[in-house]
């Protein structure tokens, strides 16, 4: 799990439409996603979030996307405390 300080940084490219997600992150079955597709694109952020390096996060993880999913999104309790903290700290989520 990682959360790297420049994730806000909106001139980082960020990825669209069909992904396939690294082996580090995606090692089975699904690893490619339609982030069209929010309950695709919801999937994608999960593994993201919980297995991705600075590097994936940086790509995969759209900051705004993330707090309109923030609700929905099925974390573990370590990957969603230390993303709330985060989140928090910047006053991104209550």
């Amino acid at each position: 799990m990682s959360i790297p300080d420049d994730i806000q940084d909106r001139s980082l490219p960020k990825a669209k439409g069909r992904v396939v997600l690294p082996t580090h992150i995606a090692w089975s079955f699904p690893n490619e996603y339609d982030l069209e597709d929010r309950k695709q694109l919801r999937y994608a952020y999960e593994r993201v979030m919980t297995e991705g390096l600075d590097d994936d996060v940086r790509f995969y993880i759209d900051l705004d996307v993330l707090i309109d999913l923030w609700d929905e999104l099925w974390l573990s309790p370590h990957v969603r405390d230390a993303w709330s903290v985060w989140l928090r700290r910047r006053r991104l989520i209550d």
